[in-house]
């Protein structure tokens, strides 16, 4: 991914370093209040219990890690201030927000206690833990709102961090993970749900991109909903019943949720991609597994799609490319995937649509105005993950729009000559036909 390509004038410095004024001067004093109530309530409770893992006993109490323990409250500041734009702030703002409310109901509906004797510390580093002890007592513990706070801030800094310093911010991040273990603040059970819910508040949250809504009703797409429902409630079943490892089928239950949602509605604003093919962080994680079901059926049917077609002189048809492209524009119309590498070197553009469901004909107006810019640049390569259906689509309508076909019957008959493989069901069909009439009456 990369890096925001916003540069703040120098007014908009100002509205930031105000903001994040405001914001910190409403944060700081919201967090200690929140996580000191909750951590006072549970310490006056009976019985609460702990969770740790037998190997845990070997991990060893390393003073000297209080120190990236402690920085993350540094960079909680500095990363209000190092937004490019307002919208960006008050995103990363409002993450912090929702990071807390949600890792406080964890400690009051799963109150737990750290178990481990922590020895005393002398020096600097013992000042720094007598600091902590002062307000921070051993029972908020799971979901840890560090981790999660950590991964919040670490997005932030590596958006804006150069690629050749990122390693130092990426080492100094696994520091500040890892002490949380060493420090004996927290189980190993806290990151893990820490983490979980660092993911879930980006990923509710985007920066780049914004959730849609189109609810259109259609008997296609609410099968497929119900498919991938019963599919992310057998998930949920194992983890609950089995338990133990099985909770590891949360992830999938999880994801198969988000794409449910994304047949009922939400279309491929679930997977977060962006105009230049790139997809957030949180986005990849949490949808990995749906991501690994398509690229298995990518990789099965690779051998019959690998191959672009050549429908006129400067248009090409095919799937993803794992290959070298003889174009010089790319249109991907794929939005489970990030940009790869063998369209980094074309001018490129990504209009994300879902799968197996046709585009709507306001899509295929817009992809038209995509191709205009596109087909300024020369031969373009239109690919989705097959080149079955999504980028057909837009090729047939491309071929009517610039004049290249009379009519939509010569388009279909064009690109079915030049792959055979191509399938338009009749749900495509109709909007490729509501787009015509609207393109005819327009002319």
């Amino acid at each position: 991914m990369s890096g925001y390509a916003h540069t703040p004038t120098s007014s908009n410095k100002k509205w930031i370093w105000l903001a994040g004024i405001l914001w910190l001067l409403f944060l700081a004093p919201f967090f200690y209040l929140t996580y000191m109530q909750v951590n006072t309530y549970t310490s006056t409770l009976s019985d609460v219990p702990s969770f740790v893992y037998s190997w845990e006993q070997a991990i060893p109490f390393l003073p000297w890690t209080i120190i990236p323990y402690w920085s993350v409250n540094l960079g909680y500041g500095i990363s209000l201030f190092i937004c490019t734009t307002l919208r960006e702030q008050f995103i990363h703002g409002l993450r912090l927000i929702v990071a807390s409310v949600i890792a406080c109901a964890g400690f009051l509906l799963f109150p737990l206690k750290f178990s481990f004797t922590r020895p005393i510390t002398e020096g600097f580093s013992g000042w720094l833990f007598t600091q902590l002890e002062g307000f921070d007592l051993p029972y908020n513990q799971a979901p840890s709102l560090h981790i999660i706070l950590l991964w919040i801030i670490w997005l932030r800094f590596r958006a804006h961090t150069p690629q050749s310093w990122r390693w130092v911010l990426n080492l100094w991040s696994l520091l500040i993970a890892v002490s949380v273990l060493t420090t004996w603040q927290h189980h190993f059970i806290d990151i893990i749900t820490g983490f979980a819910v660092g993911l879930l508040v980006c990923y509710l949250l985007p920066i780049k991109t914004r959730w849609q809504w189109r609810y259109t009703g259609s008997k296609r797409s609410l099968r497929i909903a119900k498919n991938y429902a019963l599919s992310a409630t057998l998930f949920y079943l194992l983890a609950f019943v089995l338990q133990g490892f099985f909770c590891f089928f949360l992830w999938p239950a999880i994801t198969l949720t988000f794409v449910t949602l994304g047949y009922l509605g939400a279309g491929a604003s679930i997977f977060q991609k962006t105009p230049q093919g790139d997809i957030s962080l949180s986005a990849q994680i949490i949808l990995l597994p749906y991501r690994f079901f398509a690229w298995c059926t990518y990789r099965y049917y690779l051998k019959r799609c690998q191959t672009p077609s050549q429908v006129t002189d400067n248009i090409l048809l095919g799937g993803r490319p794992l290959y070298h492209l003889n174009a010089h524009a790319v249109f991907d119309l794929t939005c489970e995937w990030p940009r790869n590498k063998f369209s980094q070197k074309q001018y490129y553009l990504a209009q994300p649509q879902i799968d197996l469901l046709p585009l709507s004909p306001n899509d295929i107006n817009n992809a038209m105005q995509a191709m205009e810019k596109l087909n300024q640049q020369g031969t373009v390569y239109i690919h989705c993950k097959l080149g079955y259906s999504r980028s057909a689509t837009v090729v047939v309508a491309w071929l009517v729009y610039s004049g290249k076909a009379q009519d939509l019957a010569e388009a279909l008959q064009q690109v079915y000559a030049a792959r055979p493989q191509v399938i338009l069901n009749p749900e495509t069909r109709e909007a490729l036909q509501i787009w015509y009439s609207h393109f005819q009456q327009d002319k």
